[in-house]
């Protein structure tokens, strides 16, 4: 799968922060991302379409309980996992690989790497998207691995993740906490302009509580970093981390029994790849697969 070459870097996204955090090693899938999943995973109860062959994309950080039960879910299926970096990718395989002796009487159940152009029928992206330093090339990835009529579904963070830690942060004139998440609507927007058709977008708020500061930035720390390009540039003392304890109580609110409260956004988004044009641009291309599918129909 080619990546095309592109400058849509969110702009208040830093890509070196962005490749550092997707190639940083988990010890195990974040728990609210497997909480995503699943929500995520009930709403293909609303897609009739069984796909033959699907590809999970970097499932160790969207969900590795997850990606189990969508296997659960087609079973005759093969699926094809593609983890982007290389340090996740090793340790994908060593979870997810089954014994040798499965792999000999089911060859091609479960693949790693990339799948080949325009054949598999669902790619499934939890909580991929909102990291990326180049999302329109990402989905582009996506559309061209589809087979003409298959379908995207993933999941990310919408802008009113984190609201209040920003609003504590702009009080204190310290530096953004994070860097600005995509409109739900401006998702559905790139996913036309990527080539998709029909995009579903939907989006629910969470409400996450902590018992202290401490605990709310141990859970920030394992649900991913600071990529925006505003970020404090040095290293953080032991007298600004406990400034930032104390400001955090602020976020402690009676109705969750004095517990910190955060907001997490998340965004959900279905599209179809549709058949190609008959007439296209003229720097398009169309995949071999895609070009058969024309074919057969126009002589349907």
């Amino acid at each position: 799968m080619t990546d095309a070459t592109s400058t849509d870097c969110p702009p208040s996204l830093d890509p070196v922060a962005s490749a550092r955090w997707s190639a940083w090693p988990h010890a195990q899938s974040p728990w609210l991302h497997e909480e995503i999943g699943q929500r995520m995973q009930a709403r293909l109860e609303w897609i009739r379409l069984q796909p033959k062959l699907w590809v999970d994309w970097a499932p160790l950080n969207g969900g590795l309980a997850t990606h189990a039960k969508v296997r659960a879910r087609y079973p005759n299926a093969r699926c094809v996992v593609v983890e982007p970096a290389a340090t996740r990718a090793q340790l994908t395989q060593q979870v997810l690989q089954a014994p040798w002796w499965q792999r000999w009487r089911h060859p091609q159940a479960l693949s790693f790497g990339e799948p080949a152009l325009g054949t598999a029928d669902m790619v499934w992206a939890n909580m991929a998207l909102h990291a990326s330093a180049q999302p329109q090339a990402l989905l582009r990835q996506w559309h061209q691995a589809l087979a003409v009529d298959g379908f995207v579904m993933f999941s990310c963070l919408g802008p009113d993740t984190l609201h209040e830690l920003h609003a504590l942060y702009h009080e204190r004139g310290w530096p953004l906490p994070s860097h600005a998440f995509t409109d739900m609507h401006d998702w559905g927007d790139m996913l036309v302009a990527a080539g998709f058709a029909e995009p579903v977008m939907d989006m629910e708020r969470l409400t996450l509580t902590y018992a202290s500061p401490q605990a709310l930035l141990a859970e920030l720390r394992g649900l991913g970093r600071n990529l925006s390009v505003g970020r404090f540039a040095g290293l953080r003392g032991k007298h600004w981390h406990s400034q930032l304890g104390q400001a955090l109580l602020a976020l402690a609110r009676p109705e969750t029994g004095g517990r910190l409260r955060v907001t997490v956004e998340v965004i959900y988004g279905h599209a179809l790849k549709p058949l190609p044009r008959a007439k296209m641009a003229e720097q398009s291309s169309v995949s071999l697969q895609d070009m058969r599918t024309m074919l057969n129909r126009s002589k349907g």
